[in-house]
């Protein structure tokens, strides 16, 4: 009886893989993402509460009867809580509700501030201008309300004098002024002395109300006394 070839052994082997597969990864391969919900024959459940397009609860009806109204209607039918027992679902236009969700969380994204950490770097023996410069762009950094780490870098022997770093750093504080907080104090490691500054927070003073002020009584006008006036008579001359 002859050997079977190495190719056809290889056949038989691919041939006995592929039959093998479990199921659950075929059904792995057509699942819906986890993300998004089910929708028409996605929906596994035999009953589902439905509700119309409209808004209108319909109630606990079949799942064949739910997909028969979704294809009358030229919708799609979308399973909206999947926790729910039954599981609530709802004819919508799946397409338009995918577009909606996704620039909802494009919004949400947009709103939303990443705090991060900026670093600044100085040297005990910075000039003017560059001491200016940095301050303002802490400005910039803090204002976007990021985190600002602020390192003081010693070389040779300088890192003998630290007072020479501190007085750097303070000299930042004070050019900042109310727009920044101090989260950790000046401290020198090995020939860094770091600090880390956070924006303050903004306080909205509440506006104070004013009790309306009662106004005053007018004073009674001054009487008038009205003295009888005398009319006097011209008496006849006698001729």
């Amino acid at each position: 009886m002859a050997r079977p070839r190495a190719c056809e052994t290889l056949f038989r082997v691919r041939l006995h893989t592929q039959e093998a597969t479990p199921l659950a990864q075929e059904s792995k391969a057509i699942a819906p993402p986890i993300n998004e919900p089910r929708y028409n024959e996605r929906i596994r459940a035999r009953e589902v509460r439905l509700v119309d397009a409209d808004g209108s609860q319909v109630g606990v009806v079949s799942i064949a009867d739910a997909l028969e109204r979704a294809r009358v209607a030229e919708l799609d039918l979308v399973e909206v809580a999947a926790q729910a027992d039954p599981p609530v679902c709802r004819i919508m236009d799946y397409g338009k509700f995918r577009y909606e969700e996704s620039q909802r969380l494009k919004e949400s994204r947009k709103k939303t501030v990443q705090i991060t950490m900026k670093e600044v770097k100085f040297r005990p023996k910075i000039g003017k201008g560059d001491f200016d410069t940095k301050v303002r762009h802490m400005h910039e950094f803090l204002g976007e309300g990021h985190k600002v780490k602020v390192t003081l870098q010693f070389r040779g022997r300088e890192v003998a004098h630290p007072e020479l770093g501190r007085k750097i750093l303070d000299a930042v504080i004070e050019q900042l002024g109310p727009i920044a907080r101090v989260d950790t104090m000046a401290r020198l490691e090995g020939r860094n002395m770091t600090m880390v500054l956070s924006p303050e927070k903004k306080t909205t003073k509440k506006p104070t109300t004013q009790q309306p002020t009662q106004k005053a009584a007018p004073e009674p006008a001054p009487a008038v006394v009205t003295s009888p006036v005398a009319t006097v008579s011209e008496a006849p001359v006698a001729e």
